[in-house]
């Protein structure tokens, strides 16, 4: 054993939200141990105003925060700032960037995810995944007059509708917007919000903002690209000003069912002598376009526009790379770490939580897998739950919020709750749809298979959110009911309580 290795009891890699409440749980639990936790980012992320909403739902703000301060909230944390360079799984021990040693019993690896960057390496391509990342847009988009978004997810959704006095040209591959979290009735529901010329005062929101004011501002690293910042918090575009130079609010042009074929520098692209487009008015005459722009984007559509970066906003890859080295790790098809009901990895003694991980037990009918802050924060503290049980030499359950897959979140200022097989995942063709909508209002839609209830989609100020969570959990037999399920004037809640 080197000279000054640090053993502890318990060691946790990652400051996103599944490596600190792992810590912060473990820190509870055993409170004179200490636990280690080694983040390669100056800031965590700490869960603040949390709030169990219902059996499976939750709302959390994530806050940044220096590590300081979570080392003064559980004086046992002791916060080891610097990456992972290796892991030696059989010597239980952990050589980091700054060439220290630490040997642990029990390790959890909350390493989280990093961005699926269209095309590495290209400096017109912005990935977006961490505040870092959305500072550097921001400072970007000042000068923009037209940019290209990649991806359908939460984070371009957000990122569209947030952009005003730029044109976007948003490029998603499949045949709607929002695709991880609606279907394409939701997608009509909210198109009407991403065009209106005027855009209605955003509700305050009541989360916190999370800036780096002053001194420590100053002090904080620039972060490079290949290091890793946490994942954005759920309202990680307040208090950053989403202008270009533009004067009109909102220009967005949807290409569906494309991916991005090639990126063409300005050079390449008058080599190829092919013709660029313009923002597309309507969508019949399509014309050349005359600017010169310092980057161009050809579609698998045939089309190329011209713009003056591109935003990489396409998912997320687990970041399992400096873990993999000389162990054997069984990883999951999406690249994560393989893990049990009781979060262990397929190596003694090392367990997973979050992004890095792929759940790989028999999941409820009702659950899945998706990387969202959500899921980090259960993971994490249920992690810290099964380590405690396994030092004690006890038995533990699986915990409650694996039964239901249940998010709440917003979108162009609406309230969105998915629960269950929100979008009929893994229903196949056996099952059927129930909507409801109210234009500019509410959208609601169900999801049943044999007469139960799987999942629902929830848009607006709905407040069925309970009555469906406990009909799905309930797996009750609803096919008297028919249609009047949905029926407005009937009181659903007063039939299931």
């Amino acid at each position: 054993m080197a000279a000054g290795a640090a053993r502890s009891r318990f060691a946790v890699v990652g400051g996103g939200i599944a490596g600190v409440t792992c810590a912060e749980k473990l820190a509870t639990e055993f409170p004179s141990e200490d636990i280690f936790l080694v983040t390669a980012s100056p800031v965590i992320k700490a869960v603040t105003n949390f709030k169990q909403v219902s059996k499976t739902l939750e709302e959390f703000d994530v806050e940044e925060q220096p590590s300081s301060l979570l080392e003064k909230r559980y004086p046992n944390i002791k916060v080891i700032q610097s990456g992972v360079k290796r892991l030696k799984s059989k010597d239980h021990k952990i050589l980091t960037e700054d060439g220290k040693e630490y040997i642990y019993e029990k390790l959890c690896l909350c390493a989280g995810a990093k961005p699926k960057l269209i095309f590495e390496g290209n400096p017109y391509v912005i990935g977006i995944r961490d505040t870092d990342s959305a500072e550097a847009f921001q400072k970007n988009l000042a000068q923009a007059e037209r940019i290209v978004v990649v991806g359908n997810g939460g984070i371009a959704l957000e990122l569209v509708y947030e952009i005003e006095g730029c044109e976007v040209i948003w490029a998603i591959k499949d045949k709607a917007i929002g695709n991880t979290f609606f279907d394409a009735g939701a997608a009509e529901f909210l198109i009407p919000k991403l065009t209106a010329e005027k855009r209605e005062t955003a509700i305050a929101c009541k989360r916190t903002k999370y800036t780096m004011e002053g001194k420590e501002k100053k002090e904080r690293p620039i972060a490079e690209s290949d290091k890793l910042g946490s994942a954005l918090g759920p309202d990680w575009h307040e208090g950053l000003r989403l202008k270009g130079t533009k004067e009109f609010s909102h220009k967005v042009h949807i290409e569906v069912l494309c991916e991005v074929k090639q990126i063409l520098l300005q050079q390449e692209f008058l080599q190829l002598k092919q013709t660029s487009l313009t923002f597309p008015k309507e969508e019949k005459n399509v014309e050349a376009d005359d600017v010169l722009w310092p980057v161009y984007v050809e579609l698998t559509n045939g089309k190329i526009y011209g713009c003056n970066f591109i935003v990489s906003a396409t998912g997320v890859v687990p970041n399992v790379k400096p873990f993999l080295d000389g162990n054997n790790f069984a990883l999951g098809e999406d690249g994560g770490l393989k893990v049990d009901e009781h979060m262990h990895t397929s190596i003694p003694d090392i367990y997973a939580a979050g992004d890095i991980c792929t759940a790989s037990w028999e999941p409820s009918p009702v659950w899945h897998q998706m990387r969202l802050w959500t899921q980090a924060r259960q993971m994490g503290w249920y992690a810290a739950k099964c380590m405690a049980a396994d030092t004690l030499g006890e038995a533990i359950d699986m915990d409650f919020c694996f039964e239901l897959f249940a998010h709440v979140t917003k979108f162009f200022n609406y309230k969105v709750v998915v629960l269950g097989k929100y979008n009929a995942q893994g229903l196949g063709l056996n099952h059927e749809l129930m909507l409801r909508c109210t234009k500019g209002q509410e959208y609601v839609k169900v999801v049943m298979q044999n007469g139960r209830m799987m999942g629902a989609v929830l848009i607006g100020e709905t407040d069925l959110e309970e009555t469906f969570e406990n009909l799905i959990l309930n797996r009750m037999d609803l096919s008297a009911y028919g249609e009047d399920l949905l029926n407005p004037n009937i009181d659903i809640e007063d039939y299931f309580d």
